[in-house]
Order: structure tokens, then C-alpha cells, then sequence
């Protein structure tokens, strides 16, 4: 596992630097479904003392994230197949409207500058030629981007907080680009072009209905690169390039 980033040392923040900390780290991919996540290591990891470790990994067991076995400790929760669908089928309609309260509202000066940059990023990236799995790192970051700012844009506490519950499943995280073809990348970037015109254009039901097919497509992807249950922690192992 790579080394996690060191968390800040004030007193009044560790346990919430730690605690995205070790968020990021498993919803890159950093551990494998059913991997214990043992305290020892991650206090060495992140340099701090196994009070903030042992409360963030409390908090993240409480989410549903990881489970708790008495003597055993704290391991990653493994999902099924049927559990994915279903986080990607939730998160459409969540990110449909996220979309359509975007353009709604409108877009801040800050905003808008930050999704045309995601846009001109994914435009560099797939103009520099064919796209290989060292392009993954790269793309996360703008898809994460992309989602990110929009979700934010809409304006809503109790969407952004649904959405995240939503992305407690590893392979339904933005930041975990796991159907990596090159043509899909493509389709999707497409897809950022289209729903960033519509909010910008102010078409709230285009930009919604848009954003909901875009995320169904990226469900349709997954569940092609998964022909059998146990491809699920396949799928996870993929995503660990992510930070490398």
C-alpha cells in the first residue's frame, strides 16, 4: 500500500485529517475488500498517535464503510455486485438533480473556472494520443473534478451529503475510474461537454436528463468489465493504480 499523506498536527484537526485521510486511501483503492485495516501500521503510516486512528476508523465502520469484528479489528466491507448497481442507479438521480439545481442557480465566476479547466484538462489528455492505464491517475482527477464542482454548485447540504453516501461504495466513486477503454473515456468527456453547456445554457431538465444517462453509462461500462461476482474485488484491485 502506498504511503497515506500526512494528516495536519493540530490537535483540533488531526482526527478530521486522518479520518479523509484514510477515506481517500480506501476510496482510491488503497486496501482490498475483506483487507483488515490494522492500526499499528496506519499510526506508522500517518505519524500520529492510534487515538485519531482508532476514532477515525469508528467513524468509517459507522458509515458502512468498514466492519467491525470483536479480536479482529476493522476490515473493508466487501460489495456485491448487486450493491454497485445500485449505488450507480441512486447516484444518477442524485447527480441528475444535483445538475439540474446547477443550472438553476447558475454558476459562481469560481465554478465556472474550475469545470472549463476540467474540460481543457480532458481535452489535453485525450488530444496527446491513445489512452493507457497511465492515463488513470490523470482522468480521475478531472472526473472527480468535474462531479465535485457541480454537486457543490447545486447548492444543496442534503444532496451533497446523499451523494456521499452514495460513494461509500468504492467502485461508485468518481475518484475510482474503474472501466478504463479508451473509448468510453471519450464518450464520457463528451458527455462533461454537454451537461457543462446545458448549465451554463441554463436548461435545468436537459442538464439533469444529460447527467443521469452520463452516470447510467458509466454503470453500463462496469458492469461489462464485471462478468462474475468476484470480479468486483477485481475491479477493486484496477482502481489501486489510481494513486501510484
Amino acid at each position: 500500500m502506498a504511503a497515506l499523506p500526512a494528516p495536519e498536527t493540530s490537535s483540533s484537526t488531526r482526527f478530521e485529517s486522518v479520518l479523509e485521510a484514510v477515506r481517500a486511501a480506501i476510496l482510491a483503492g488503497e486496501f482490498e475488500p475483506g483487507e483488515r485495516l490494522h492500526e499499528v501500521k496506519l499510526t506508522t503510516l500517518l505519524g500520529v498517535s492510534r487515538t485519531p486512528v482508532r476514532a477515525a476508523l469508528q467513524k468509517l465502520a459507522s458509515e458502512g464503510l468498514l466492519d467491525y469484528t470483536p479480536n479482529r479489528g476493522y476490515t473493508l466491507r466487501e460489495f456485491s455486485i448487486d450493491e454497485v448497481i445500485s449505488a450507480y442507479e441512486v447516484r444518477a438521480v442524485l447527480e441528475g438533480l444535483a445538475a439540474r439545481l446547477s443550472a438553476e442557480r447558475g454558476l459562481n465566476v469560481s465554478e465556472m473556472g474550475t469545470l472549463q479547466q476540467a474540460l481543457r484538462d480532458g481535452d489535453d489528455l485525450l488530444r496527446n494520443g491513445h489512452i493507457t492505464d497511465e492515463h488513470r491517475s490523470e482522468y480521475s482527477r478531472i472526473n472527480a473534478c468535474f462531479h465535485v464542482t457541480i454537486h457543490a454548485s447545486a447548492g444543496s447540504r442534503l444532496l451533497n451529503d446523499m451523494v456521499y453516501l452514495c460513494q461509500q461504495v468504492p467502485v461508485s466513486s468518481p475518484r475510482n475510474v474503474v472501466a478504463f477503454e479508451e473509448g468510453d473515456v471519450r464518450r464520457r468527456h463528451e458527455d462533461h461537454h454537454r451537461i457543462f453547456e446545458a448549465i451554463v445554457g441554463r436548461e435545468p431538465w436537459r442538464a439533469e436528463m444529460l447527467m443521469r444517462d452520463h452516470v447510467a453509462s458509466v454503470k453500463s461500462s462496469l458492469i461489462r468489465s464485471l462478468p462474475s461476482p468476484a470480479a468486483v474485488q477485481s475491479a477493486t484491485k484496477t482502481a489501486r493504480r489510481l494513486r501510484r
